[in-house]
Order: C-alpha cells, then sequence, then structure tokens
C-alpha cells in the first residue's frame, strides 16, 4: 500500500489532526478487528500535536445540538470513519470499549515515555498533544521505524510538574485522581483553568492549549 501514510495524513490535516506513527501487531498483542473481524494486523494513529484542532472541531459544534454529548468524540469519530471509509480502514476511538491499548501504541509508534505525572511526553510538544483514535487494518502496511526521541524529563532537574498542584494529587506513588478530582468540582476549582502540573511543564510551551480549550478538556475530566 504505497504512500497510505501519507494519503492519510492529507486526509486528516484538512481537518487539523495528523497521524501520529504507526504499528504492526501480531497475534500477541491480541489485537481489535479490523474492518473485516478479524484480528487487525496494522494499527495508524491519530491525533495532534498543539491546538490546530481546535478551529475544525469548533466550527463542527456549532452546526450541532447544544445537547450534544462527548461532542469531542463525536467530532473525532466522524473525522475518523470519513478517513476510515477512504482507506479501507476500521476507526476506533481510545474511549471504545473494550478499551484498547493506545498509551502501549504510541509508546511503540513513536518511541514515547511517560513524564513524571503519568502523561506520554513529546520531545517537540511536551505534554501538549493527544491521541484521537486509529485506524485498524486487516492487513500488513508499511511502517516507518520511529527514530529513538530524546526523553526531555530525564535531564530536567526541578520536575516542576510534580509541585505545581495546588491539591498534590501528583507524587512518586501515583495520580491521586480523587483528590483532583474534589478540586475541580469544588468552589476554587471554579477559578481554575487547565492542569498547573500540565502548565509547569517547560517542553513545548508553544504549543500549549489556549485557555479556553484547557477549560473545556477541564470541564470533560470533571463531568460539569
Amino acid at each position: 500500500m504505497p504512500n497510505l501514510i501519507s494519503q492519510i495524513d492529507d486526509a486528516l490535516t484538512a481537518c487539523g489532526l495528523m497521524v501520529r506513527g504507526a504499528v504492526a501487531l501480531s497475534s500477541e498483542d491480541h489485537a481489535p478487528n479490523g474492518p473485516l473481524g478479524m484480528p487487525a494486523r496494522s494499527v495508524v494513529l491519530v491525533g495532534h500535536g498543539g491546538a490546530d484542532y481546535w478551529p475544525h472541531f469548533e466550527r463542527w459544534r456549532s452546526t450541532q445540538t447544544q445537547d450534544l454529548a462527548n461532542p469531542l468524540d463525536a467530532w473525532s469519530r466522524s473525522v475518523l470513519e470519513e478517513v476510515a471509509s477512504l482507506v479501507g480502514a476500521r476507526a476506533l476511538l481510545p474511549n471504545d470499549r473494550p478499551y484498547a491499548p493506545f498509551q502501549q501504541w504510541a509508546i511503540r509508534a513513536e518511541r514515547l515515555r511517560p513524564s513524571p505525572i503519568g502523561l506520554l511526553i513529546h520531545p517537540v510538544y511536551g505534554l501538549w498533544h493527544a491521541f484521537r483514535g486509529a485506524l485498524l487494518f486487516d492487513a500488513e502496511i508499511e511502517i516507518q521505524q520511529a527514530e529513538q526521541l530524546n526523553h526531555p524529563c530525564a535531564v530536567c532537574v526541578e520536575k516542576p510538574c510534580m509541585n505545581a498542584c495546588p491539591v498534590d494529587a501528583f507524587s512518586a506513588a501515583g495520580f491521586a485522581y480523587e483528590r483532583c478530582l474534589a478540586y475541580v468540582r469544588g468552589p476554587e476549582g471554579q477559578h481554575c483553568t487547565g492542569c498547573q502540573a500540565r502548565n509547569a511543564c517547560p517542553i513545548g510551551i508553544e504549543y500549549r492549549y489556549p485557555a479556553s480549550v484547557q477549560t473545556f478538556h477541564q470541564a470533560a475530566f470533571a463531568g460539569l
């Protein structure tokens, strides 16, 4: 399938998204089914670095009902399914059940590693990137091996991300989800426009999501 990745990337660019790597799958991966109902042999990850996707999502959202549940997932699905129909793939989202191992795929596809707060960090985009979905293929496709990337956290001495949270939700023990959620849902959280730990990271600050985008994601996280 020559130029398949380029074809997918070109289609995604019109929506502010891009190919975020690809992985060949074997029987040991227990992969989700491809378009023909058999375990997929290849997966192409779709996402973004920075918030280039946001204007496209906002325009689409303005054409939908105001009470649409999970609008970003709905938009992502509409984009991925359209691209999937062009290239003979099956679209899959991170929230689809049973959950697919998106984080493991991302580590294999782009050789990313977790930051101290658990999010995968990219050497260019920092913590300001995401995977919106994947395209599953029945057949093996030509995949270029990802280059080994430098892990910025390895040379970060101060680790500001670990000290910025107002309720100390991040520690060596992991992420205190309930503590974070209680803060965001409480009166103090009403003035919080994004994860302060994420904002404290000095990598990729030019790709930092605008305040409106961070507010949207925080409200979705808190179920507000």
